[in-house]
């Protein structure tokens, strides 16, 4: 047993110590303005892993993935380290990172199949957080066919087909999945939800189908109706008959074969033609008034109302403000219709109707709007206008 002497000795000794520790800084301690930086830099301790791995900066990080990627461990071991690796890519929600160390352990090509499986299956739901629902459902297919049970690329699976909207494949998923695990809350829940959204897309789309059906018909009803009319419509060119010398907008082939394409007013307009319920045509018509650069769209026009019904409302009461010297009154008007290729004027009888007209044989129909110039009697525009046109009646 040590003497009381040699026991002070020691604890004069361990006082003397203690005082000089006191005194001076340790050499390698964390700075006290940036321990927590330099905490983070421990691989133990790190909340998120940096970008690029600085040997310099991170030298016990740099040692872990090396080991990581030790080309000279076996394959197997180094597919599970990189699985490791991107689990913990994954849990940080860096997704691409997690994608590329699951495909370089699936690029080790090791023998378990029980790990492809699962860096299968995980690279799926990394692709899932993305949005790349095919890649996702690539991956859960390739993991199905390693494992037909496994239940989480079967789950994926499901989860991919429905955000694809392949409905019919997600409820095929879930039964296959169901043979095998055949209680298991999450399929059941998802194949529930699957069959819901299969059987309202097949109802849209016989809904849409029927829609179409019924639109078919009365196309072809309007097109028959204008056809029985004898009423002309221009065909729009085809990119080849644009330029050529042999064109006649009055030919033939211009106007033999009725189709919508020639009913085309809506870009232009927002109205097309359509028949009524008591089999009346209405047009969309336009008519333009070059003295003052004006124009007036009337959406639906009875074929069987005349010129001067719309003419009175349009310039009744209340004539338009830009006819300031007040000479667009309905008695004043004259209606023409153009022949361009012809470069003839043909002048319309107000009490005329608007089918009477349509019919005539020079009245061309153009992107489904007749159009008709009107101008005012007794104006000097008019006299000059009408000089540099061949002038008809009907």
């Amino acid at each position: 047993m040590a003497s009381s002497t040699e026991q002070h000795d020691s604890d004069d000794g361990m006082d003397e110590f203690m005082d000089k520790f006191k005194t001076q800084r340790y050499k390698n301690a964390f700075s006290e303005n940036s321990w927590e930086e330099e905490f983070n830099k421990v691989p133990m301790f790190m909340k998120t892993a940096p970008e690029e791995i600085d040997p310099q900066t991170y030298p016990e990080l740099a040692c872990l993935q090396a080991i990581i990627h030790d080309e000279d461990r076996p394959a197997e071991e180094q597919a599970r380290s990189l699985k490791d690796e991107g689990n913990a890519f994954f849990k940080e929600k860096n997704y691409q990172k997690a994608i590329l160390s699951y495909t370089t352990g699936l690029k080790k090509k090791c023998g378990d199949q029980d790990l492809n499986t699962v860096l299968l299956t995980n690279r799926a739901a990394a692709h899932f957080h993305l949005g790349n629902m095919r890649s996702a459902l690539n991956d859960a297919a390739a993991a199905k066919k390693i494992k037909p049970d496994h239940l989480k690329a079967l789950i994926r699976g499901v989860q991919c087909c429905i955000e694809l909207h392949n409905f019919a494949e997600a409820v095929q998923w879930c039964d296959e999945g169901l043979k095998e695990h055949p209680n298991d809350k999450k399929l059941l829940e998802l194949r529930a939800a699957a069959d819901k959204h299969k059987r309202a897309a097949e109802r849209d789309a016989r809904k849409a189908k029927a829609k179409e059906k019924k639109l078919h018909s009365e196309k072809e009803a309007l097109l028959a109706a204008i056809k029985d009319r004898g009423i002309k419509l221009l065909q729009p060119l085809k990119p080849r008959q644009q330029g050529s010398d042999s064109e006649d907008e009055g030919s033939s082939a211009a106007i033999s074969q009725l189709s919508l394409d020639s009913l085309s007013s809506q870009e232009a307009t927002g109205a097309h033609v359509f028949l009524d319920e008591q089999g009346s045509l209405h047009w969309p018509v336009l008519f333009l008034y070059p003295e003052h650069q004006q124009s007036d769209f009337i959406s639906a026009f009875c074929e069987n109302s005349s010129f001067i019904d719309h003419l009175a409302v349009m310039f009744g009461e209340e004539l338009p403000p830009w006819d300031t010297d007040r000479k667009y009154n309905p008695q004043n008007l004259q209606v023409y219709f153009e022949d361009a290729k012809k470069e003839t004027l043909y002048q319309v009888d107000p009490e005329m109707s608007l089918l009477k007209v349509l019919q005539h044989k020079r009245f061309f129909i153009k992107a489904g709007t007749p159009s008709f110039i009107v101008l005012s009697n007794g104006s000097s525009f008019r006299k000059q206008f009408l000089t540099e046109k061949k002038i008809q009646g009907l």
